[in-house]
């Protein structure tokens, strides 16, 4: 096995198989065989694609033969379980769903595919995609690659995990509310949630409610999300959300502003953050203001009038409720989780407090506006603490007991406003797990939080660490 290939990036194989240094075939097997010997302890990988290889050397036939190329042409990647692949099983994390295999391509995955990506595996996610870790009664539970006995965070932490454990040089997952950045966080690498609508969730499994999900994705550079992004963004006519066809400057490193506003905030707004991970974040600020950045702290009065976690709350509940009663109509008790009892056991949120939740959801999108008109960017955690145990049910930050679901407190703001974040890794903790840094920026300026997302990469002191598997 060659650890070169499994640890380079998208972008660096695609080069490899080009000029013909290493053929497509070679960097499936490669793949494979990393697969065969770590997954038993990770558990990221659910299913492995059966054409993977046959694919692979058609891709490497089109080399030979001089044919042209994709700019991801014999790359493998992973995709989430809640995605659908065609002739490819997508069981969603639930009994419920055991064996289903779609006949047709998400759009996201279709235009990955088209890139010259090969499908190499389905990933791990909680029941649903709904929960901060990824575990299910179906396919089981994903461990940390880092520390086995820690979370790699949900719902996309199978994504996560088998990009950190150099299983997949690239992927896709989605978010509902943390379930892209989060367990890049938790795991060390790169991804992005793109502006709300960017990318189409045709094809991709649960919609309700759509106000707040995102697909987008995982990789171990920022090079690779800004390719990967560049592939997957624009209209497909199938998702009314997507509608936005403004172009994407793939050309990470160059801005068009000699110097960016960046601003950085801790708290107040997102609850109590760990000393470490503030002092990554501030860190990190520092280090764009040594690339000749203007850097200041700063607040925003709206998060702190609307704590948008509990906006998220009274809003998604009463959305996504009648999809999860639809879905577990006549199922037995064991093909149910404990996440969707959770989720059915929770009361209607009343019309007036729905209402209130929807103005507060207004009043954060204004308070964002404001702000972006000042600042090219915000930086902010992504989680408020590094990795935790599995199954914990609770937080003890700076002296402060935290709900669990508190995690997704700084993450949250950007599903309810719809605006685009990078989550990156820039610190390690005490016990040697990773700590990111999220990288805000205003609606549609993906090109602008990528190029940010690069420059700290290069300050990065921690960009090319691995887990030791």
């Amino acid at each position: 096995m060659s650890t070169e290939l499994i640890y380079s990036d998208a972008t660096k194989l695609a080069e490899l198989i080009r000029t013909r240094e290493v053929s497509p075939v070679e960097v499936m097997k490669a793949h494979l065989d990393r697969i065969e010997a770590v997954n038993p302890n990770v558990n990221a990988i659910v299913t492995i694609a059966k054409d993977a290889l046959e694919f692979a050397r058609k891709a490497e036939a089109a080399v030979q033969h001089g044919e042209e190329l994709g700019p991801l042409h014999g790359v493998p990647f992973t995709a989430k379980d809640s995605i659908d692949t065609a002739m490819v099983p997508t069981q969603r994390g639930t009994p419920i769903f055991k064996g289903r295999t779609p006949d047709k391509d998400a759009t996201s995955i279709a235009r990955l595919k088209k890139a010259g990506g090969i499908l190499l595996a389905k990933t791990n996610l909680p029941e649903f995609s709904y929960g901060i870790e990824s575990d299910n009664l179906l396919t089981g539970r994903t461990n940390n690659p880092w520390n086995l006995d820690l979370t790699p965070g949900g719902s996309s932490g199978g994504e996560s995990a088998a990009i950190a454990a150099g299983m997949s040089p690239l992927g896709l997952g989605t978010d509902l509310a943390i379930s892209v950045r989060g367990p890049a966080a938790h795991t060390g690498i790169v991804s992005l949630k793109a502006t709300h609508g960017r990318i189409p969730m045709t094809g991709i499994w649960p919609r309700e409610p759509r106000r707040f999900w995102h697909v987008g994705p995982m990789a171990r550079s920022i090079r690779d999300l800004s390719l990967a992004f560049s592939q997957l963004a624009g209209p497909d006519g199938q998702d009314g959300h997507s509608s936005s066809a403004i172009s994407f400057d793939n050309g990470i490193g160059s801005s068009n502003k000699s110097s960016l506003r960046v601003g950085w905030l801790v708290e107040p707004g997102f609850g109590p953050v760990d000393r470490e991970t503030a002092t990554t974040v501030q860190a990190a600020a520092e280090a764009l203001k040594d690339f000749g950045n203007t850097v200041e702290s700063v607040r925003i009065p709206a998060l702190e009038r609307d704590f948008a976690l509990d906006v998220f709350s009274r809003l998604h509940v009463l959305e996504m409720k009648p999809g999860f009663v639809e879905t577990t109509a006549g199922r037995s008790e064991d093909e149910i989780g404990d996440m969707a009892r959770l989720m059915l056991s929770l009361s209607d949120t009343p019309a007036a407090d729905y209402i209130d939740a929807a103005q507060a959801a207004e009043r954060l999108k204004d308070g964002y506006a404001e702000y972006f008109q000042k600042y090219d960017v915000l930086l902010t955690p992504v989680l408020p603490t590094p990795s935790f145990k599995h199954g914990q049910a609770e937080l003890l930050i700076n002296g402060q007991t935290v709900n669990i679901m508190g995690i997704m407190s700084a993450t949250t703001p950007l599903n309810v406003t719809g605006l685009p974040g990078v989550s990156m890794r820039f610190g390690t903790s005490h016990d040697g797990m990773p700590i990111g840094v999220q990288i805000v920026g205003s609606w549609q300026a993906e090109s602008t939080i990528l190029h940010v997302a690069s420059l700290l990469e290069q300050a990065s002191t921690v960009r090319d660490l691995h887990p030791n598997l």
